[in-house]
């Protein structure tokens, strides 16, 4: 990487990037209209790395009514017309394309109270919220690092642009993006850009539940996020203060090494990066301290805190505005998380019955990311079992034996012309899955009408 060269204007490094051929048209057309033009942000940042961008975003010169004329051709949305940002469809690929421009004061620690358009990308850049996000790049300049973010690429640091508390009292959200972007990049956050986050993070309070959540997502799929959730603890909280009580809750067990907070971290960095599946394990154990009683013998119990984590998790859930059916399933894995059965087939095929193949494909997933996180006590044993349990299910699922009523040999209107009639016929059907599930009886319409038959005469 070559150094900075501090006596240019733009710190321009001839580094040569592939954008796609769209971002490419894009910057073309509105250079060949007079105008500059540059990918930047973290399209710029991912290339960089290495890494394929999301989405690519352009900034130019040239002021939105203009950009909406010289890509008549091509669909526009005005996603964010009042901040000089249009987006345009090239190719099937999406582009934002953002005026230079310059915020004014921050009303409400979110939104700027109005917008000036400029013409130096300079001063563009230095509106950014992290020196890896204020990088430049076309074809002809090649990346234009105004603030030292490849340094900090290169060195793994994110560091605000400029003053790191005037960034965050600008908009509250970059305290929670900073965080964001140590896990997902596994980059450390700089001192002074620490320092102001912990500083200003009551004003997270600013933004909403919504914007909140998306980030916070993000973070919790990130690669280090076991460190960000034990750094940044305070942050945490501040989201989701329930959890503060899990950090002074100690388990005396031999079967735990860590307190309730450290365990739900090492248990969310164990288990596959799904935001669902990383927020059952951040809630999972969140009901421990309501329900935390101590023997005589100095050990830590928890019973029902499956319940209570539950009950405690749709609560923190709608308070983040997640969409209704991700609550319920995330609260479904909770209530199911320390469920613990044989490795036989008969509780296996009850569990998939009542729950289904991918239900039982994250319970596995859980049981292994929360045994992981506990002491070495007895672990090998309790793996074996997960483990058996798990082969024994996907033999079950592989085999396709009857799970749900709409497997058996037998229909409604099968028991219809027996003469059941109303809710008989429902009970009748669950009676038989009992039966089936059981291994009581085969199912074969024949012997599924046998069983119902001696069924009525009983009645």
């Amino acid at each position: 990487m070559k150094k900075l060269d501090i006596n240019n204007k733009y710190n321009k490094l001839n580094i040569k990037l592939s954008l796609p051929k769209q971002a490419e048209n894009a910057i073309s057309i509105l250079e060949f209209n007079g105008f500059e033009a540059y990918a930047v942000g973290g399209c710029v940042r991912d290339a960089v790395m290495g890494k394929k961008p999301a989405d690519w975003d352009i900034c130019t010169n040239c002021k939105p009514q203009k950009l909406k004329d010289i890509f008549g051709e091509y669909r526009i949305t005005e996603t964010g017309i009042k901040h000089g940002t249009i987006t345009v469809v090239i190719d099937g690929l999406p582009l934002e394309i953002t005026t230079f421009r310059y915020d004014s004061d921050y009303c409400d620690h979110r939104h700027p109270n109005a917008v000036e358009y400029i013409s130096d990308l300079n001063d563009d850049l230095s509106r950014r919220d992290f020196t890896v996000n204020a990088l430049a790049y076309n074809k002809k300049t090649g990346i234009i690092d105004r603030f030292g973010g490849l340094s900090d690429i290169k060195n793994k640091i994110i560091r605000c642009v400029g003053d790191p508390e005037l960034r965050f009292e600008e908009d509250a959200l970059r305290i929670l993006r900073a965080a964001r972007f140590s896990s997902t990049l596994s980059f450390s956050i700089e001192p002074k850009t620490k320092s102001a986050l912990l500083k200003k993070i009551k004003l997270l309070d600013f933004v909403s539940a919504e914007r909140i959540h998306e980030e916070f997502l993000k973070l919790l799929t990130g690669e280090n996020v076991l460190n960000i959730l034990l750094e940044f603890k305070e942050l945490i909280f501040h989201l989701i203060p329930e959890l503060g009580k899990c950090d002074l809750t100690p388990q005396n067990t031999p079967h735990h090494c860590y307190n309730v907070y450290e365990h739900i971290a090492h248990s969310v960095a164990n288990i596959n990066p799904k935001p669902e599946l990383r927020l059952v394990m951040l809630l999972h154990d969140i009901g421990k301290p309501e329900t935390m009683t101590t023997d005589e013998q100095g050990t830590s119990h928890f019973k029902m805190h499956p319940d209570v984590s539950k009950r405690m998790s749709e609560v923190i859930l709608n308070r983040l505005k997640l969409p209704k059916n991700d609550i319920k399933y995330i609260c479904k894995l909770i209530s199911q998380h320390d469920n613990r059965f044989p490795a036989q087939e008969k509780p296996i095929k009850r569990f998939l019955s009542n729950y289904g193949e991918y239900f039982f494909e994250d319970y596995i997933k859980i049981r292994l990311a929360d045994t992981f996180a506990q002491s070495e006590y007895m672990r090998e044993e309790k793996l074996n079992i997960i483990m058996n349990v798990k082969i024994i299910g996907e033999n079950i699922i592989k085999s396709n034996e009857p799970l749900q009523i709409k497997d058996l040999d037998i229909s409604g209107d099968d028991l219809l012309k027996l003469g059941l009639c109303g809710k008989q016929i429902g009970e009748m059907l669950n009676k038989i899955l009992d039966a089936v599930l059981d291994n009581k009886i085969p199912n074969t319409k024949s012997e599924l009408i046998k069983f119902t038959e001696s069924n009525l005469q009983l009645h």
